[in-house]
This record gives C-alpha cells, sequence and structure tokens, in this order.
C-alpha cells in the first residue's frame, strides 16, 4: 500500500488564530443579541458557532495528520475529526429549529430590537472575520483550509445581513426585518448542518467519495495494456481529502515479477494523477485468480481456504 500526501505541509497557526477570533466574535455576538433583543444577531451567532467547529476540525485534521499511526490505529486518528463533526451536525439541525420556532413567534408578535447594537457588533464580525480571511488565504491552498475559508466567507455574507436588518429596524422601524434575516441565516445553517451530516455518513459508511465515478475509476486500472480484468474494487475516503483504493488485478501469467512491480506502479501513479487517490492497495493475480465475478463485503471471503479432512486437503471457496 502506497501513501502520496496531496496537500502541502501547513502550519496549525493561522487556524489556530481563526478559531480564537471566531470564538470571540461568538461570545460578542451572543451577548449583543440576548441585550439587544435581536434574533438575527443571535442567529448569526448560531451560523458563526459552524465556524467554530469547521475551524476547529481543520486545525485538528492539520494536528492529526502529523501524528503517526499505530498498531491500535493502522490508519491514524483522522476519523476522530469525523465522528466530531457528526455530532456537531447533529447540534446544529437543533439549533435550526430553536431559531425557525423563535422566528414563528417573533413574527407574531414583534418585540422592540435595539438596532444600534445589532449594526455595531455585525460590522465588528465583519471586520473581524474579514481579516480571518485574509489570513486563510495567504497560508496557501491545504484543502482543510480552503473548506475553513468557504464557512468563514458564508459567515461575512451572513453578517452582512445583519447589518442590513440592524440598519432597517434604525431607519423605518420594521421590526419583523431582524426575524426575516434570522430565518434566512437559519436555512443558511440547515444548509450547512445537512451537508455535513451528509460528508460524514458517507465517510463512516465508506461510500465512494463525492466527484469519483467508480466506473472512470475501473476504466482507468483497465486501461492498461497488461490488464485483463479488474474485480473487488474499492474506493473510499479514510478522512475528507484522504482518498483510498483496493483492488485485484488479474495479468497474464508470462508477466515476470519486476514487470508486474512496473505494473502496479504505473496504476498507482494513473490513479493518483486523474482521481487524487493517495492510498492505493493493488493485488495481482494471475495463476491463481479469486472469484471475481462474486459480490464481496467486508465480512466475505474472496481466497481459498484450505481444510484437512481425513488426511486429504480440500479447497473451498467463498
Amino acid at each position: 500500500m502506497t501513501g502520496h500526501n496531496h496537500d502541502r505541509e501547513v502550519s496549525g497557526a493561522p487556524l489556530k488564530l481563526a478559531l480564537a477570533l471566531t470564538v470571540v466574535i461568538l461570545v460578542i455576538e451572543t451577548v449583543a443579541g440576548l441585550v439587544s433583543h435581536s434574533l438575527a444577531l443571535l442567529a448569526d451567532a448560531g451560523h458563526i458557532l459552524t465556524d467554530v467547529v469547521a475551524l476547529g476540525l481543520a486545525w485538528f485534521a492539520v494536528v492529526q495528520a502529523r501524528r503517526p499511526a499505530d498498531a491500535r490505529r493502522t490508519y491514524g486518528y483522522h476519523r476522530v475529526g469525523i465522528l466530531t463533526a457528526m455530532a456537531n451536525g447533529v447540534t446544529l439541525i437543533i439549533i435550526v429549529a430553536l431559531i425557525a420556532v423563535e422566528t414563528v413567534s417573533r413574527l407574531r408578535h414583534p418585540e422592540p430590537v435595539a438596532g444600534g447594537i445589532v449594526v455595531v457588533s455585525a460590522l465588528v464580525a465583519i471586520a473581524v472575520n474579514g481579516f480571518i480571511a485574509f489570513r486563510l488565504r495567504e497560508s496557501g491552498d491545504n484543502l482543510n483550509i480552503r473548506a475553513a475559508l468557504l464557512h468563514v466567507l458564508g459567515d461575512l455574507a451572513a453578517s452582512v445581513g445583519v447589518v442590513v436588518a440592524g440598519l432597517t429596524v434604525l431607519l423605518t422601524g420594521f421590526l419583523a426585518a431582524d426575524s426575516i434575516v434570522a430565518l434566512a441565516i437559519a436555512a443558511l445553517i440547515a444548509w450547512g448542518a445537512f451537508r455535513l451530516v451528509q460528508d460524514t455518513v458517507n465517510v463512516l459508511l465508506e461510500g465512494t467519495p463525492a466527484g469519483i465515478e467508480i466506473d472512470e475509476v475501473r476504466a482507468t486500472l483497465g486501461g492498461d495494456r497488461e490488464v485483463e480484468s479488474i474485480h473487488d474494487l474499492h474506493v473510499w475516503s479514510i478522512a475528507p481529502g484522504q482518498v483510498a483504493l483496493s483492488a485485484h488485478v488479474v495479468v497474464a501469467e508470462r508477466l515476470a515479477a519486476s514487470d508486474v512491480e512496473h505494473l502496479v506502479r504505473r496504476l498507482e501513479q494513473d490513479v493518483c494523477t486523474r482521481f487524487n487517490i493517495g492510498h492505493t492497495t493493488i493485488q495481482v493475480e494471475a495463476c491463481h485468480p479469486c472469484d471475481g465475478d462474486l459480490p464481496h463485503g467486508a465480512g466475505d471471503h474472496n481466497h481459498p481456504h484450505l481444510h484437512t479432512v481425513h488426511g486429504r486437503i480440500q479447497v473451498h471457496r467463498h
């Protein structure tokens, strides 16, 4: 099995700084939202919580990527972040439900909103998030940092909406603007939470990563002149940005061992270049291919078992 690191080595310092500043924004907007009775500001605080989750997981991924695998965790500790993301996704959905219930109540019975506090708090959030986005853009093209940057940019947009709501309340006295913006931000959180849960479920179920078509991978492997057939092909994510592949490749018996090794290296390079698959395990079969036409799950055996019966050896295939 081979592994290739497709992300440039990055420092976790920019992510740590972004995480700390985002927590500060979260506290400011939560307190300001409670003082001003602004549902839009509280909803934006809920959206900022999604940024805290995203930045925290990105920083965690950078740190864990340096932690070596051991005898108990042969793939390392990357999926701890997946489990955390799943829990946070469910929590965010609950937050959305609470915001939606409160929004309906506010629309029926509007409450006074201190528009000045709302505008000032949102402007502070915009300024700090702008600084965070600038620092993250300077940190390179690491996949985790790019994902975190997208979350921060989304929060910038939500904060602009809060400013609009605050100004509307200040200038026109239209209190429903606060609730309308809160509902829009709740929808934004719901979309992000749904995508987060969907992605984590796909990783935990070892589904084929988004953007990779298994038939295209099969065609790429089978396109080599030395490959006669492909079976038992699996493509899954160890963690976001870390894709693995395993496959059985049938070749002619005439191939020398050195030719087989060159073949495997070519196949690894092909899937690495085209699909960004960095962890590859290829089993080459010639004179004793397994039953490639049978479906094989994680609990199935696709290799022969030898059993001794009254001094004779019997071969069974599953």
